[in-house]
C-alpha cells in the first residue's frame, strides 16, 4: 500500500526544504525525500555554507599575516588546515541539523533514498546504493500525493576530456576538503565557484592559475564590475590565462598536466590539483520524468509560469528549472510553490534576484548590466562613487571597489546595481529592497543613511546619478 500525502517534495536543498515548511504551515500533510542522510542539498552540505566558512578563515590567516601589522598586531601565523576544516564541518552539521529540527517542528515526513517516479501519482523512494554509503536492496516504499515537487537541485558539469577522479582532479566538493595546501592549484573556470576557491587556497598559500574560454572573469556580471575585480585579483597574484579551451588532463601520482588550445597552438600547464569549475548541471538524472510525462529540456524541467510541468499536479523549482542557480531563488520559488498548491497566489519578482560572489573584495549585482540597456535602447544615466573615498572603508583597510546605480533617465527609476567592495553582499540588500517598491535614485540619495558605514558609498553613488555628488 502507499503512502499519501498532500505533497511530496523532491529534494531538501533550500528550494526543496522551503517549499515543505511552507507547505506545511498552510495545513498540508507534507514529506520530503532526499537521497542523502542528511538534509540541506548541496548548498548546506557542500557548496554555499562550508565554501563560506573556509573564505573566511583564509580571509583571517591572510590579513594575519599581511594586514594585521597595519593596525599594530605583529603576529606570524601559522596553518592548522584540520582545525579549519573541523571549523567549517561544525557548521555545516549546525545547519543540516537545524534543518532537521525544522521539519520534526512542522511535522514533515522525511524518507531517506531516491526519489523515482513510478507514474504521474506515485513516486518510489529507492535506497541508497552501497557505493553512497547505503544498503542498497530493492525498493519497496511508494508515496502517493495530490502535488510533487521537483527540487532535485543540479550536480557539477564535466567537462568532455577531463575525468574526475576526486583526487588530483576535482569537484568543488573535494576542492573544499583538500588534507593539504597544494603548491600549484590549477582552475578550469574564472566563475563563481572557481575564483572563490581559487581564493582560498591562494590566501593559504597555493599558486592558482585560472584557465578561462572567454576574456574576463564573471562574464555575467557589469563589465566595470568585472575590470575592478581583476584588478584585486592580480594584486592577489592570482594568475589567469584568457581566451583558452581546456582540451584534456592528464593526472599521474605527483599531480596533472592540463593540455589547453591557445591560439590554435597546444600548450600545457603542470600543477598539483585541478579544479574544474565550468559550471553546473540539473540534477533529473534516475528521477523518472518519462514515467511521469513530465517534459525536459536538456536536462532541465520545462515548467510555465506557475511553475507547473507538463503534468498536471507536478511542480519543479530551483536549479532544475530556468533561471540563475541561486539558493536565494530557490528559497522564493519554493514559498511561490507552496502558496500555489494551497490555492493562494505565488509570485516570484525575477527582476530582483541578487547576485552575490564571496571573494576579496565581494561582488554583487542585481537588475540590469549597463550592456543590457545599452542592447535594450533603454535611457540610463550612472552613478557611482568608489569605497577608497569612503571613511568606514579606510578604517576598515578595505578601500578597493566601488558601487555603480543604474537609473532610468526619464523616471529615475532603480534599473540595477553593481557593487565591488567591502560586505558588497549586504549592501545589494538595500538596493533590492529599493527596487523592489520602485524607488529612484533619488529615493535613495534622500535616505539618511548613518555615518560612518559602508552603505553611505550607495547613497553616494545615488546622489552621483543625479549630479551632485558630495564627496569627491
Amino acid at each position: 500500500m502507499a503512502t499519501r500525502y498532500d505533497v511530496v517534495v523532491v529534494g531538501s536543498g533550500p528550494g526543496g526544504y522551503v517549499c515543505a515548511i511552507r507547505c506545511a504551515q498552510l495545513g498540508l500533510k507534507t514529506a520530503c525525500v532526499e537521497y542523502w542522510p542528511t538534509l540541506g542539498g548541496t548548498c548546506l552540505n557542500v557548496g554555499c555554507i562550508p565554501s563560506k566558512a573556509v573564505l573566511e578563515s583564509s580571509e583571517l590567516f591572510h590579513k594575519a599575516g599581511h594586514q594585521f601589522a597595519k593596525h599594530g598586531i605583529v603576529v606570524e601565523p601559522s596553518l592548522d588546515l584540520g582545525a579549519l576544516h573541523a571549523r567549517k564541518d561544525k557548521i555545516v552539521e549546525g545547519l543540516t541539523r537545524g534543518v532537521a529540527g525544522l521539519f520534526k517542528k512542522h511535522g514533515i515526513d522525511r524518507y531517506e533514498g531516491r526519489g523515482v517516479f513510478r507514474s504521474a501519482t506515485q513516486l518510489g523512494v529507492e535506497p541508497r546504493s552501497a557505493a553512497d554509503g547505503g544498503g542498497g536492496g530493492v525498493p519497496d516504499l511508494v508515496l502517493e500525493a495530490g502535488a510533487f515537487v521537483i527540487a532535485t537541485g543540479s550536480k557539477v558539469r564535466d567537462l568532455p576530456g577531463i575525468a574526475r577522479d576526486d583526487d588530483r582532479i576535482l569537484g568543488s566538493a573535494q576542492a573544499l576538503a583538500l588534507p593539504e595546501v597544494p603548491e600549484h592549484l590549477a582552475v578550469i573556470g574564472a566563475g563563481v565557484i572557481g575564483l572563490e576557491l581559487g581564493s582560498v587556497w591562494r590566501r593559504l598559500g597555493a599558486q592558482v592559475t585560472v584557465l578561462e574560454y572567454l576574456d574576463r572573469v564573471f562574464p555575467t556580471a557589469d563589465a566595470d564590475v568585472s575590470k575592478q575585480a581583476m584588478r584585486a585579483f592580480r594584486k592577489q597574484k592570482l594568475k589567469f590565462k584568457f581566451g583558452v579551451a581546456v582540451q584534456r588532463a592528464e593526472a599521474d601520482a605527483d599531480g596533472v598536466t592540463v593540455f589547453y588550445d591557445d591560439d590554435g597552438a597546444e600548450q600545457s600547464l603542470r600543477c598539483d590539483r585541478l579544479l574544474v569549475a565550468v559550471g553546473r548541471r540539473p540534477n533529473t538524472d534516475g528521477l523518472g520524468c518519462e514515467a511521469a510525462g513530465v517534459a525536459l529540456d536538456r536536462g532541465r524541467v520545462v515548467i510555465d509560469d506557475h511553475f507547473r510541468t507538463s503534468t498536471d499536479g507536478i511542480y519543479a523549482l530551483g536549479d532544475v528549472v530556468r533561471g540563475p542557480m541561486l539558493a536565494h531563488k530557490a528559497e522564493d520559488e519554493g514559498v511561490a510553490v507552496a502558496e500555489i498548491i494551497a490555492g493562494k497566489p505565488g509570485h516570484v519578482n525575477y527582476d530582483v534576484i541578487p547576485s552575490v560572489i564571496y571573494t576579496d573584495p565581494e561582488v554583487a549585482w542585481v537588475g540590469e548590466t549597463e550592456q543590457e540597456l545599452k542592447d535594450g535602447g533603454v535611457p540610463y544615466v550612472v552613478g557611482s562613487f568608489p569605497f577608497l573615498a569612503n571613511g568606514r572603508a579606510k578604517a576598515l583597510e578595505s578601500t578597493a571597489g566601488m558601487v555603480k546605480l543604474l537609473a532610468h533617465a526619464e523616471t529615475d527609476r532603480i534599473l540595477g546595481a553593481h557593487i565591488v567592495g567591502p560586505m558588497a553582499g549586504e549592501l545589494i540588500g538595500e538596493i533590492c529592497v529599493a527596487m523592489e517598491f520602485g524607488a529612484s535614485a533619488e529615493d535613495i540619495a534622500r535616505t539618511c543613511h548613518a555615518h560612518p558605514t559602508l552603505s553611505e558609498v550607495v547613497k553616494e553613488a545615488a546622489l552621483d546619478a543625479g549630479g551632485r555628488v558630495i564627496h569627491i
